[in-house]
């Protein structure tokens, strides 16, 4: 969960993080052990590959966040809960304690029913038992709300969170200082009741090496005075060679808590997120207090994933670990001593400065050393532990300066979200970590939207997810599912985040609560699918664009790939120095990674986080050199022929590195670029192209995967940030799609709606790809695969296609090829063997736009009880269609509305006649029926359902049932946490066409 709040101690979630962080590498990249379920992949079989797609298993459906009161809870009604979420398609649930809502904590009783207590564990015990029946997997938060912190702890304890405070005292030159030691300008929070003192210093102020907010100093006049310490006072004369400060750096419990808490009894402290001691407590808690019999027979049942969220440590000082001067040393074989006036930080902001250079230099190593032990006793650790029970470790592995980019590589499943993250290249991110090691899941929460709870539509969160999938993520973790009830709570049930501080909260709570419940299996399928789709076989990228840096959840993007390489269809991930260790870093053909995401170029440009210095570790160089003389392409995009090495370099480091750059750029496939602009044209020389390529620039996304000789493509009219101005419009020009299969290829249309897979019927091909028309709309995705004829059970593998037509549309049926249009007349259509052939098709009615309409009513209201609903049902003749809220009988109703209309068609409506019914705007969900008959689920962002086969001459009767969010209901029923929400227009709003068309089968 993303708070609003920023992050202390490290950088806000939200905020860009500035040139002066630095981040490093880690270690132990590569998963062993762990279980892992993938998509299945498409066989041989032409009905298997239709049900892959149509029918996906629940091990790729979409999964919820499950907030939970602590352990108030009953495990008939968590029985219940799992049923529901079983029934709406969903693949399993993670449960959390989240409890934002409830202010008054008294009413949790955290001593009887606390997170980790007995009712907590014998709720987690019917959650797994159901969820194992049902054949869902459940997920668990390591430990209370987040971050990971455990019951008992103390913050003094060796294994809480630490912290290291600074104190500062100016000295006069050739003045003497008597007294004390100075004290943290930053008090300890309450309960850190212990400190030591690590080191007393003296250093020279140097103006020409201040910056507005750091003051100056010399890094040759630092002194250590802590010997000189007696009895916690200092005496120190300052040399008469200008002004001097004392500096003291304590180390200290941060007292952090868990959010939201407390949450047990007794309460539970934040972790030391870098140190084995840290890991241990956690681990040794769940063995001592979780880990029943019962409790591990269940997991091995149907448990999925230990969760831990983003990395939010939040102290005043500098994060911190006893451990870390050792590590530092045998890192750089230096002292950490002398450089921490140039660490140290005060509410997240640096104090001191040395020179630019160095300053740079050793803030990259400083955080380097923290990223390795966050990666090796944090998250290795707890993965290894995860393994041993048969589970999991899915994790957000971002909030701190350290390299998420191989914390990815780590993890099982690395996570990202869709509200910290404000630009798709966070996700690729973790993307390249995960396909480096050879994972197959990237995960993201879902729908986080602030101050948005019950008035969520799933088109928003369609919106949102769509350009995520083609960045790389592929399982959606849906924000979320609340227990039904707790103290308090008031209609329609218990919320984790509403109200939030008095508003409405993040989020949404999901479930039998909420209208759209009624269709939310069309979304959990529709889910499911996609996941399907980008589950299967393995990834494919066009470049890899090496990060000096790897953050993550920065908004930080590519030179030249985010703004102009991904809008004409090139796609790029991010690898950081330590993904070079991998056994996936080798080149074959050209390519780097060949087995997996197979890019066949590796893009390298100055660190962006450190004012864009090109820079290079001699050990990333000397592999780029090894890559490079193995045939991979690179180009590179700065002065690196002048690049500087991150740390503090070693005796003649950098003239080593100088050395292997200058062999590096006298390689023919390496090409030097001194503007981003030049990129494309270098990629060019380089023969390299993406494997798909646009007609012209746009805003379509896509993500590629190659399962033996099948190419699977994603591809969504998306955007890149949530804030990208102007909006995304609709889209509508030709691809060319690169193909893997040597011998005879067809094109297939899967529709993720509707689970339907159909052969394509018009397109133009080379040797090198297919060509065809893409038409989507702001947020509509689409797949497209391409595979031997017949690969998904159809009897047109054989028949000829058109490669174009003055007709509307070609398409294929079960009698061969056809065309469709809306007016009738004679048509010509090229097929691919050199034919052109004529058809002519039959009159066509005129659109039809229904006047008078039926809409009943079912308007929700608060129950008797905070978990009860009463329905009150109206029914309105309607002379033209308006949403509710212009409706003065439904302004501030919420629920379910069937609209029914009778349109009636000509006497000489025959087959050769279809219509489509356009509904315009609609929200939020919707189904159709016609005749009686209910229709496959539609396009939510492209509300248009074909009528063909279920429209007949004379009377028909076309039923749309639409459900509302809960929203304008609640702004009247709970004015003081909801008043202040606009009334929202929801319903069916039209304009409402009828369009008939005509089709026959090209002979």
């Amino acid at each position: 969960m993303h708070k609003p709040i920023p992050q202390r101690g490290g950088i806000s979630r939200r905020a860009v993080l500035t040139v002066t962080l630095a981040a490093g590498a880690a270690t132990a990249l590569t998963a062993t052990g762990a279980p892992r379920a993938g998509a299945v992949p498409l066989t041989g079989q032409e009905q298997s590959a239709g049900a892959w797609f149509t029918a996906p298993p629940r091990s790729v459906r979409p999964k919820f966040r499950w907030w939970w009161p602590d352990g108030l809870v009953d495990p008939t009604e968590i029985a219940r809960e799992i049923d529901q979420i079983a029934d709406a398609g969903f693949g399993g649930a993670e449960i959390a304690a989240v409890h934002h809502s409830i202010k008054d904590k008294s009413v949790l009783d955290t001593a009887q029913h606390g997170w980790g207590s007995t009712p907590w564990r014998e709720g987690v015990e019917a959650a797994l038992r159901q969820a194992a029946r049902r054949g869902l997997t459940v997920d668990l938060t390591l430990g209370p709300s987040w971050p990971a912190a455990v019951p008992g702890l103390a913050p003094d304890d060796e294994a809480a969170a630490r912290e290291l405070a600074y104190g500062r005292t100016p000295v006069a030159a050739g003045a003497t200082y008597q007294g004390p030691v100075p004290e943290p300008v930053r008090e300890a929070a309450d309960g850190a009741t212990r400190r030591s003192l690590l080191a007393v210093q003296a250093a020279r102020v140097n103006p020409a090496h201040a910056t507005r907010k750091e003051t100056g100093l010399d890094l040759d006049s630092v002194q250590d005075l802590t010997e000189t310490v007696r009895n916690g006072t200092l005496t120190w004369t300052a040399p008469t060679d200008g002004d001097w400060v004392l500096i003291s750096y304590w180390q200290r419990g941060t007292a952090q808590q868990p959010e939201s808490g407390p949450h047990s009894a007794p309460a539970a402290y934040v972790v030391d997120h870098f140190s084995p001691a840290g890991t241990a407590a956690i681990t040794g808690f769940w063995e001592r207090a979780v880990l029943t019999g019962t409790v591990r027979r269940l997991l091995k049942a149907a448990g999925g994933a230990f969760f831990e969220d983003s990395i939010e440590l939040e102290t005043d000082a500098l994060v911190w670990t006893p451990a870390l001067p050792d590590a530092f040393r045998k890192k750089t074989g230096r002292s950490l001593l002398p450089y921490l006036p140039a660490i140290v930080l005060d509410n997240s902001n640096q104090v001191f400065a040395f020179d630019a250079q160095t300053t740079r230099q050793i803030r990259h190593d400083f955080w380097q050393t923290v990223s390795e032990l966050f990666n090796t006793h944090h998250v290795t650790a707890l993965r290894d532990w995860a393994h041993s029970l048969g589970m999991q470790l899915r994790s957000q592995p971002y909030g701190l300066q350290t390299d998420a980019i191989a914390s990815a590589a780590i993890l099982d499943t690395a996570e990202g979200e869709s509200l910290g993250f404000k630009n798709l290249d966070d996700h690729r991110c973790l993307a390249g970590g995960r396909d480096m090691a050879g994972h197959t899941v990237l995960s993201c929460e879902s729908g986080a939207y602030n101050g948005s709870a019950y008035s969520t539509t799933w088109d928003r969160f369609l919106r949102t997810m769509g350009g995520a999938y083609a960045a790389g993520v592929n399982q959606t973790v849906v924000h979320g599912f609340s227990y039904a009830a707790a103290p308090g709570a008031r209609w329609p049930g218990f919320a984790a985040f509403s109200p939030y501080n008095g508003a409405p909260g993040y989020g949404e709570s999901w479930g039998p609560r909420q209208p759209t419940w009624r269709h939310v299996k069309d979304i959990a399928d529709y889910l499911g699918r996609v996941h399907q789709v980008l589950q299967t076989g393995t990834p494919r990228a066009d470049v890899a664009v090496f990060r000096q840096t790897g953050y993550t959840a920065t908004g930080i993007g590519a030179s030249w790939f985010t703004a102009t390489g991904v809008p004409l269809g090139w796609t790029h991930q991010f690898l950081s120095g330590p993904l070079l260790d991998l056994p996936s870093a080798r080149v074959s053909d050209g390519r780097l990674a060949p087995d997996g995401p197979a890019y066949k170029a590796l893009f390298v440009e100055g660190d962006f986080f450190y004012s864009s210095t090109p820079t290079l570790a001699l050990a990333d160089a000397r592999k780029l050199l090894s890559l490079a003389r193995a045939g991979l392409p690179m180009v590179l995009l700065g002065a690196f022929d002048q690049a500087l090495t991150p740390g503090i370099p070693a005796q003649d480091e950098s003239a080593r590195l100088h050395e292997v750059l200058a062999s590096l750029l006298a390689l023919p496939h390496t090409k030097a670029v001194t503007d981003k602009s030049a990129v494309g044209e270098a990629l060019t020389a380089l023969g390299i192209t993406p494997d798909v390529r646009y007609a012209r620039p746009s805003t379509l996304l896509n993500a590629h995967r190659v399962t033996g000789d099948t190419d699977l493509y994603y591809l969504c009219n998306g955007k890149h940030a949530e804030t990208v101005k102007p909006p995304v419009a609709a889209i509508d020009h030709d691809i060319t799609l690169r193909r893997t299969r040597r011998g005879r290829t067809v094109p297939y249309l899967l529709d993720p709606w509707t689970g339907d897979a159909t052969r394509i019927g018009r397109y133009t091909e080379n040797a090198d790809g297919i060509t065809l028309r893409v038409t989507l709309q702001p947020g509509q995705a689409t797949v497209i695969a391409l595979g031997r004829p017949g690969l998904f059970g159809d009897r047109n593998g054989n028949r000829q296609h058109a490669v174009d037509s003055t007709a509307d549309r070609v398409l294929f049926t079960d009698r061969g090829l056809a065309v469709r249009a809306a007016t009738g007349g004679t048509y010509t259509t090229g097929l691919f063997e050199g034919r052109t052939v004529t058809t002519t098709l039959p009159p066509v009615p005129a659109p039809i736009t229904p006047d008078r309409w039926q809409l009943d009513v079912a308007d929700w209201h608060p129950g008797a009880e905070p978990t009860s609903t009463e329905i009150v049902r109206r029914t309105l003749a309607l002379d033209a269609l308006l949403p509710w809220s212009q409706i003065p009988e439904l302004a501030d109703s919420a629920g379910i509305g069937r609209y029914r209309t009778t349109v009636t068609l000509p006497a000489d409506w025959t087959a050769a006649h279809g219509a489509y019914l356009e509904l315009g705007t609609v929200s939020d969900t919707f189904r159709v029926t016609v005749n009686g008959t209910p229709l496959a689920p539609a396009d939510r962002l492209r509300p248009v359902v074909d009528l063909g086969g279920h429209v007949r001459p004379g009377a028909n009767t076309i039923e749309v049932e639409v459900a509302t969010p809960l929203i304008n209901r609640l702004r009247v029923s709970q004015p003081s946490v909801f008043g202040t929400a606009a009334r929202q227009a929801y319903g069916l709003s039209g304009p409402v066409r009828l369009v008939p068309y005509a089709q026959a089968r090209v002979s």
